[in-house]
């Protein structure tokens, strides 16, 4: 099979990056979408020209490192996979498929496909824990927890932070993946304590990191390899409306919905008891 590659290539932030065009030939469709440009980059290498820049670690859908839009959409066509999932059966001979990095002003291009999402680190720290210390791991049934409620949290909980949601909304949100991380701490007993708090901190961070607002559009979880429905975002909408009233008193409330619409950043960090 041949298929002919469109990649962006840039050299790093603060240069101009372009799509490129490379002919591949003698493709295999059980070739990974990863294995195709490991493929390229040896072809280029071979010529003395500078390989593809791209990242992954597992390619076992995972760890969420790899993720790239293909033709459009975020990993490719075929739903619930990663592009390190996405086999080469897919596609017929002869297409032409066009490669891009995630586009969002909080995802900086580092080089290539390769973009920073320190951003989604940095939510993750403001409130992606449990602060009480909890020793060595408890008994599975030391702490009884509903099935219902379990499912909804390991689903909420598989999210691997591939970004793939914040690429393909149109706002650039990170409603899905943050709403994912206080779902999943929010709906167990452990993560109790701090459930409002979470939410007004995670939420605080994600805006100042220029991340957009969620308008329900739904394109996060048609492209999550995860299948994480947008349901999470109501339940971290819920805390966030909840942990605001409760610190009303030192804030003003209209100040502080104006600053969740606009993204900008709280001058107080509010912790909720």
């Amino acid at each position: 099979m041949k298929l002919t590659l469109h990649i962006w290539r840039q050299k790093n932030p603060s240069t101009k990056g372009k799509m490129v065009r490379y002919p591949v030939s003698d493709v295999s469709g059980e070739m990974s979408m990863l294995e195709l440009i490991d493929v390229l980059n040896e072809q280029l290498i071979g010529k003395g020209e500078e390989p593809v820049a791209f990242e992954h670690d597992c390619r076992e859908g995972i760890c969420g490192s790899c993720g790239f839009m293909i033709n459009g959409v975020a990993h490719g066509p075929v739903p619930a996979t990663t592009v390190c999932q996405l086999t080469m059966r897919h596609f017929k001979d002869g297409d032409d498929l066009y490669i891009e990095p995630w586009r969002a002003k909080a995802f900086p291009i580092i080089k290539d496909l390769v973009v920073d999402r320190r951003a989604f680190d940095r939510i993750i720290a403001s409130g992606g824990y449990i602060g009480a210390s909890t020793g060595s791991a408890p008994d599975g049934n030391a702490i009884l927890i509903p099935k219902d409620v379990l499912d909804r949290a390991m689903d909420a909980a598989a999210c691997i932070g591939c970004g793939a949601c914040v690429a393909a909304c149109p706002n650039a949100s990170a409603a899905l993946f943050t709403g994912a991380k206080v779902a999943h701490l929010g709906l167990l007993p452990q993560g109790q304590p701090e459930r409002h708090s979470r939410a007004l901190s995670m939420v605080n961070q994600g805006n100042s990191e220029g991340f957009g607002n969620c308008t329900n559009i739904g394109e996060c979880e048609a492209v999550c390899p995860k299948e994480i429905r947008i349901e999470v975002i109501g339940r971290m909408n819920h805390d966030f409306i909840a942990a605001s009233w409760k610190s009303r008193d030192r804030f003003s409330l209209p100040d502080l919905f104006a600053r969740w619409g606009t993204g900008s950043r709280l001058k107080t960090e509010a912790r909720v008891d």
